[in-house]
């Protein structure tokens, strides 16, 4: 019994795949995720508070408004009692941590670019594109 023929899109996909971007990109998503909780902890932790103290103790992850028109003394008891909220300070901690992982990534970048680290690689010609090179060459000398 002959097996049936695997679709050309499975191949397609498979080269794809075993690119070496595919995989850089793979890695940076994994660093990418871990380093975004270390950020969310850091404004969580480390700047809310410091916030909250300059601004009179305002807790910027309560800070909401309740769509129903009803008082709610945080969040989680808006969120418990099923109203519909704007969070705003939800949003402001997302600004303030993508603010810090831009200015994080800036400063890597900017730092692998001042150590030479950080280098285009220039792939070298396959076996192929080699020969059709020296046949290039040769007829422009017979030219």
């Amino acid at each position: 019994m002959i097996p049936p023929k695997a679709p050309t899109w499975v191949s397609e996909f498979r080269a794809f795949i075993m690119r070496g971007n595919v995989v850089d990109l793979a890695v940076g998503l994994v660093i990418g995720v871990a380093f975004t909780g270390v950020v969310s902890s850091l404004v969580k932790d480390v700047f809310n508070p410091f916030l909250g103290l300059l601004t009179g103790g305002l807790d910027f992850s309560n800070l909401f408004i309740p769509l129903n028109g009803q008082h709610y003394a945080n969040l989680a008891d808006a969120q418990k009692a099923g109203a519909a909220t704007v969070n705003i300070g939800l949003f402001l901690n997302a600004i303030i941590q993508f603010a810090i992982v831009s200015f994080a990534i800036f400063w890597i970048v900017k730092a692998l670019t001042k150590l030479n680290i950080r280098q285009d690689a220039v792939a070298a010609p396959t076996k192929s594109e080699a020969i059709l090179g020296e046949i290039r060459d040769l007829l422009k000398s017979r030219q």
